[in-house]
């Protein structure tokens, strides 16, 4: 199983979307924050992603590391930035 390289590309550029607010996340999409606690970084990914599993997988992380208190008011991931990219490329390609 490899990725293609178009894939990774187009999945940083659709999570990679630099948004200042709630207000610039577009219908159908949620924002998350990824990373360490020390340092975070906020993705936009599609809604649709929530079903599956993989995804699923890194909720029940944050579920179990933070609960329903997220540090940042928003879902946040705690998984490495790379870790996060390449699930994303996986389930957009």
């Amino acid at each position: 199983m490899g990725f293609h390289f178009h894939s990774i590309v187009r999945a940083k550029q659709l999570i990679q979307r630099p948004l200042s607010n709630s207000k610039d996340v577009p219908k159908g999409y949620l924002a998350v924050y990824v990373g360490d606690e020390s340092k975070m970084k906020r993705f936009v990914i599609p809604v649709t992603f929530l079903n599956r599993p993989p995804f699923q997988k890194l909720l029940s992380q944050a579920e179990e590391k933070f609960g329903f208190d997220h540090p940042m008011g928003a879902l946040t991931i705690p998984c490495k930035e790379d870790t996060f990219i390449d699930l994303i490329s996986r389930l957009t390609a």
